[in-house]
C-alpha cells in the first residue's frame, strides 16, 4: 500500500495513515486502499481490534486539489460515505488514535470508529462550511448522536477548530493523552478489548448501532433482550460465567 502503513501485534490491527506531504489529507486513493485494507480485516478473523491512526496528523480533511471542479455526479462518485460506514460497520471494536489534525473528512473517520482517544495538542473540527459545502461522510449524522444536536450544530455550521481538551469535555472524544502517549493508551485499550468475548463484543456492538436506528423505544428493547438471551447459546458465555465463579481468568473461542 502507498498511503496505508498496516501491521499486527498479537490480535491487535494498527492502520496508520501515511500522506506527510499533505498532513494525512484523504484523496481517493487512500480511501480506496482503505477499503482494500477493510477486505483483509473482515476476512481474518483473528484480528479481534483495529487501531485507527497516522504519525504527527491524523487527517487534515479531504484533498481540496482534487474537489475544487467536481461536478455534483462527480462528486457523489468522489465522496468517502461507504468506506466510513464499511468501517463503523465493522464487526471488531475500532479505536481512533488522533494526533495532530483531525478536520473535515479526517474527523469523519475519527467518529467511524467506536472509540476516540486523543493527544493532548490535537485539534478537530468540521470546517466544511467555510469552503461553501458541508460535511458528506458521516459528520452531520454521527456527530450529534455523539454529543447532542446543539453542540453538533456549533461544530458543523461555526466549522471552527477545537482543542482536545474541549472535545472530551462535548463527548466527542473518550479521552485525552499525553502526546507521547497517544498509542500506549490505545494499545491498552485495544488489548483489553482484545481479551473481551469476541460474540459478545459483536453483538453489543451491532445492537446499539440497531437500537440507535430503531424509532421506537419498545422495539429497541425488545431488540437487546433478543440478543442478550441469543448469548446464551454460545461457548464464550459457559465459559466467561464458569471462569467468574471459579475465579479465574476466562479462555474465549468467539463460539
Amino acid at each position: 500500500m502507498e498511503y496505508l502503513n498496516f501491521e499486527r501485534i498479537n490480535a491487535i490491527g494498527i492502520v496508520k495513515i501515511n500522506r506527510p506531504q499533505a498532513l494525512n489529507a484523504l484523496n481517493r486513493e487512500v480511501i480506496d486502499e482503505l477499503d482494500g485494507l477493510l477486505d483483509l480485516i473482515e476476512r481474518d478473523k483473528t484480528i479481534s481490534v483495529l487501531i485507527v491512526g497516522s504519525s504527527n496528523h491524523f487527517a487534515a480533511g479531504a484533498d481540496i486539489r482534487s474537489m475544487i471542479y467536481l461536478s455534483e455526479s462527480e462528486a457523489r462518485a468522489f465522496a468517502f460515505t461507504a468506506t466510513m460506514d464499511r468501517l463503523s460497520n465493522l464487526e471488531i471494536p475500532t479505536i481512533a488514535a488522533i494526533e495532530g489534525f483531525a478536520l473535515g473528512g479526517g474527523l469523519e473517520l475519527a467518529l467511524a470508529c467506536d472509540l476516540r482517544i486523543a493527544s493532548k495538542t490535537a485539534k478537530m473540527g468540521l470546517p466544511e462550511i467555510n469552503l461553501g459545502i458541508m460535511p458528506g461522510a458521516g459528520g452531520t449524522i454521527r456527530t450529534p448522536r455523539l454529543v447532542g444536536m446543539a453542540r453538533a450544530k456549533e461544530l458543523i455550521l461555526l466549522g471552527e477548530m477545537i482543542d482536545a481538551g474541549r472535545a472530551e469535555q462535548i463527548g466527542l472524544v473518550n479521552k485525552v493523552a499525553e502526546p507521547e502517549q497517544l498509542m500506549e493508551s490505545a494499545m491498552i485499550w485495544a488489548e483489553k478489548l482484545s481479551q473481551k468475548a469476541p460474540t459478545a463484543l459483536k453483538t453489543a456492538k451491532s445492537t446499539i448501532h440497531a437500537g440507535l436506528d430503531c424509532s421506537d423505544l419498545h422495539e429497541a428493547i425488545m431488540l437487546e433482550a433478543d440478543n442478550w438471551a441469543g448469548l446464551f447459546h454460545t461457548e464464550d458465555q459457559k465459559e466467561g460465567m464458569m471462569a467468574f465463579i471459579e475465579k479465574r481468568k476466562p479462555i474465549y473461542k468467539g463460539k
